[in-house]
């Protein structure tokens, strides 16, 4: 057996660490990152110059949690976008860097992405 295990979890893992090399959050334009398990989606706008996250919202969010219990996934993905997107703007981040985490822009991915955009960020 190789030393390098061929399993999904790895394969992103190492798609993500490509695409950090050059997407880095600066106070300027921070970096929107985007973390998603089977059941649930995450999103953080994180300023890597400090290393502080500003704002963040999930489908574990109390705000969305009654919202998304029954849903499509895609559906409480673009929830979560626009949650997150609110909050940021409410501190004053206007300009983001899209991390997608490794994962495919498509799908939930995609969701997020596009409903963030709807309420005001821009990437």
């Amino acid at each position: 057996m190789s030393r390098r295990s061929n399993s999904p979890r790895l394969a992103r893992r190492r798609r993500h660490s490509r695409l950090r090399v050059r997407l880095e959050g600066s106070p300027q334009r921070l970096r929107l990152n985007v973390f998603r398990s089977s059941r649930h989606i995450y999103a953080q706008i994180i300023d890597d110059t400090r290393g502080h996250t500003l704002a963040a919202a999930s489908t574990l969010d109390p705000v969305l949690r009654d919202e998304v219990k029954n849903g499509n996934k895609a559906d409480s993905a673009k929830l979560v976008g626009a949650l997150v997107a609110r909050r940021a703007l409410e501190k004053g981040v206007k300009k983001v860097a899209f991390d997608r985490g490794g994962y495919k822009y498509h799908g939930r991915v995609k969701a997020l992405a596009e409903s963030a955009r709807e309420v005001g960020l821009i990437f």
